[in-house]
């Protein structure tokens, strides 16, 4: 079946809690890792700091991926002609990809990919680059941003009565690790409301007390421009075709957010995205139902925090290294 491709998401390598995760890719779209995936791992101590740096990066790890470059993955739904190889398991509830691939080309028998989907993995079929091939379609249109914020749909904070979204905790890990080094070592102020709920606890732990030297502000289409205006750091969607960021105007340092949750800060529900007659003011909230509230303090995904900020050429800078390093060890991670 055809598919369109599209930006890889940050939960790609987001883990979350024991339960068995829907899948990562949206039917009919593919996306492309650049990195490399599949083992076998190499320990740090064999890449050494200039081997990391020539595969992206630029903080100690425990292990490397030295698998190719390029994996495709699809929604499992998505594959054809496809077969599992026996005796290929994974942890607890399904496949993990642990022992490679384990789904064979149907006719010749050949390892093509690897299907995931045990507990708290997304699900996916990872595409193994050297084993199949693009077949030309037509060239996708790439919607701009005025259609991408009339269509696109956003990812509430809670799903479900005291939860966090996972998606939103993913998305939380990857931009703090950009908003952490766009602080350059420098207390942020920051807007309130939800943005103060995913980043609040993080910077205050991270960055040295005293007053705000840097300012953050939500920016994207359909936001008023004076709003970013004179900000040091913008908080900004990711096209979800290109994986481009939104550019706000004046220059000021931008924070990735995927779009379905940049969507859910910029556009609260309730809140009406155009100019309509009707809907409630800002601030003021349903009782009928009650609006969702989680039952713990908002945590960005550590996991990928510290994947993000390992592939960050600022990490090098010895005050942000020093949080790379403190943060790797387990006993050091409670804002987390």
């Amino acid at each position: 079946m055809p598919v369109s491709r599209v930006a890889l998401p940050v939960r790609a390598r987001h883990y979350f809690g024991h339960d068995m995760l829907p899948a990562l890719m949206e039917s009919g779209t593919y996306a492309v890792d650049p990195e490399p995936r599949g083992g076998p791992w190499i320990p740090w101590d064999e890449v050494g700091e200039e081997g990391a740096a020539a595969l992206g990066v630029f903080a100690p790890v425990y292990s490397l991926f030295s698998g190719p470059p390029g994996a495709v993955v699809v929604a499992p739904g998505d594959v054809r002609g496809t077969v599992l190889i026996p005796g290929r398991d994974g942890y607890c509830l399904g496949l993990d990809g642990r022992d490679g691939p384990n789904l064979a080309c149907e006719e010749c028998g050949r390892p093509v990919a690897t299907r995931l989907d045990d507990c708290s993995i997304w699900q996916a079929v990872w595409l193994n680059p050297s084993a199949v091939r693009r077949v030309p379609g037509p060239a996708p249109r790439i919607t701009d941003w005025e259609t991408v914020l009339e269509e696109g749909h956003s990812t509430p904070p809670v799903e479900q009565p005291g939860h966090w979204s996972p998606q939103w905790e993913a998305a939380a890990g990857v931009a703090l690790a950009h908003l952490l080094a766009a602080s350059a070592g420098a207390r942020v102020a920051l807007p309130g409301g939800l943005v103060t709920d995913m980043f609040g606890r993080a910077l205050d732990a991270l960055l040295p007390p005293g007053r705000p030297a840097r300012t953050l502000a939500l920016a994207g289409p359909g936001l008023p421009v004076s709003g970013a205006s004179g900000a040091d750091i913008a908080l900004v969607p990711v096209h979800p075709q290109t994986g481009g960021t939104w550019q706000p105007p004046g220059s000021p340092a931008t924070v990735p957010l995927p779009v379905d949750v940049w969507l859910g800060l910029a556009f609260p529900e309730d809140l009406p995205r155009l100019p309509v007659t009707g809907g409630l003011p800002r601030g003021v909230e349903r009782d009928d139902p009650l609006p969702l509230r989680p039952g713990w303090t908002f945590r960005p995904d550590r996991h990928l925090f510290l994947y993000a900020l390992a592939r960050l050429p600022a990490v090098r800078e010895p005050w942000l290294r020093g949080i790379y390093l403190h943060l790797q060890k387990p006993a050091n991670f409670s804002v987390f």
